[in-house]
């Protein structure tokens, strides 16, 4: 692409005008997520950003599953696998039970298994 395409498709993305449109914005602003949301939302989207805990995740949406299972399916050592269930332990996004001397992991709520399934579909699209 030569640089005046470059910089004519640059230009697509603004105004001709400067006209601010104040009651869209006032709409909008009174609906916009606090400051502290966004921010713990954009903690979210880090931690669902690596591919390692993309897949632990898509696989207890499935079943819950113990260290050892988790690792023989994605392939990778147990101390990979448990160092990423800890991260997602702490932030929320999957529980544990112990039965004897084995921990199995599941999701801790529905709501992740939803938000994969969006993405999935999205990216179909």
């Amino acid at each position: 692409m030569s640089n005046q395409e470059e910089s004519s498709k640059s230009f697509l993305d603004l105004c001709e005008c400067n006209i601010i449109h104040e009651d869209v914005v006032e709409l909008v602003r009174k609906q916009m997520l606090p400051p502290g949301l966004r921010a713990e939302m954009a903690d979210f989207y880090k931690i669902m950003g690596d591919n390692t805990r993309i897949s632990i995740l898509h696989a207890l949406s499935f079943s819950e599953m113990c260290v050892c299972d988790i690792s023989m399916l994605l392939q990778m050592n147990q101390s990979t696998i448990s160092h990423q269930l800890k991260t997602l332990r702490q932030t929320r996004l999957v529980k544990y039970r112990r039965e004897g001397k084995v921990v199995y992991y599941s999701l801790n709520d529905d709501h992740i298994k939803q938000i994969i399934e969006l993405v999935r579909i999205h990216l179909k699209e």
